[in-house]
């Protein structure tokens, strides 16, 4: 058998360190907060690397994309309003820096619950063990009633559940609502479901033919919405699967019929990595133009600071106009 000496590393090239590119600097290192100091100053102390970096992006796209009037969609999961961030994005919205909100079926559920009764998400392994998960009455009559008789007037299922929230009795929490906000300004929120994901599909009201038509009629409004994305930013906040496919559909239609969406930014916010958000919102729509980014962290903690940052950033910039 060939036999082998330790290699002597006598002639190994080097050069100077002076000439070295490198990935981290001293520049960019965290700076210390001061005690008592502002929020500005808080996330002017986090450093400019990695993540910290990214964020910092993310928050300069946006306020870029509003400044320039260009739109900044929010697409979502249901997690986010269990988790308490539903103020914050109304408070958005209203501030004209939302200009769109895109959800699945779920997200609607849980605006609804928290608009009429003040509370939601219910104990799903406790309730499922006698069949009881999911069969909240008011719930599904309610939404189901608002589902049908939008798709009698041709309205999508977003609007349909705002309006019913805007003109139901009952709704003493309605400020708390996203789709009532969204439909008393005159905001684009949509829904899109996938039949058999939500609760309310396992109740007798539920109609395939009205869900199915408020929903497509929401995607082909989301196109809409999409098609005039140049320039502007896409957030995915919290949908590991429904969300991030429909916004590569309504992309695709938009590119087919003409319209340029190539200088986008491209946002993903989640507390675990998933392959549909990275691939059908950080990476594919991107490749030919724009920036994608993924920001992993807890939504009560991530989402707060985006838009306290975001905020803080339009102000100053009015300050310094005015």
């Amino acid at each position: 058998m060939k036999t082998y000496k330790p290699l002597s590393l006598k002639q190994v090239r080097r050069y100077s360190l002076k000439d070295r590119k490198s990935k981290v600097k001293a520049s960019k290192a965290a700076g210390i907060f001061p005690e008592g100091g502002t929020f500005n100053e808080f996330m002017n102390s986090l450093p400019d690397i990695l993540a910290g970096r990214d964020f910092r992006e993310v928050i300069n796209a946006i306020v870029r994309a509003r400044l320039n009037d260009r739109p900044v969609v929010l697409a979502m999961g249901a997690h986010p309003i269990k988790v308490g961030i539903s103020p914050l994005i109304i408070d958005l919205m209203q501030k004209g820096i939302i200009t769109a909100i895109a959800a699945n079926g779920a997200t609607v559920i849980h605006d609804f619950e928290l608009s009429y009764m003040g509370e939601t998400s219910e104990d799903v392994a406790a309730e499922l063990e006698d069949g009881t998960f999911g069969m909240a009455k008011e719930t599904a009559v309610m939404i189901n009633r608002a589902i049908k008789s939008g798709a009698k007037e041709d309205i999508g299922l977003g609007s349909a559940i705002g309006r019913m929230i805007l003109k139901g009795r009952g709704f003493h929490n309605r400020r708390m609502s996203i789709f009532y906000e969204a439909y008393r300004l005159s905001i684009p929120a949509t829904v899109h479901v996938a039949i058999g994901t939500d609760i309310i599909h396992m109740h007798p009201e539920a109609s395939g033919e009205a869900i199915g038509k408020t929903s497509l009629l929401d995607f082909r409004t989301l196109t809409s919405v999409i098609s005039d994305l140049e320039g502007g930013v896409f957030i995915n906040l919290g949908s590991a699967v429904v969300m991030p496919e429909v916004f590569l559909k309504a992309l695709t239609v938009a590119r087919n019929l003409g319209h340029r969406v190539k200088n986008i930014t491209t946002v993903t916010m989640d507390f675990n990595r998933h392959y549909r958000p990275m691939e059908n919102v950080v990476r594919r729509p991107v490749a030919s133009g724009g920036r994608g980014y993924y920001i992993t962290g807890h939504h009560e903690i991530m989402f707060p600071l985006l838009a306290g940052a975001v905020k803080e950033a339009l102000s100053k910039h009015k300050q310094q106009n005015n």
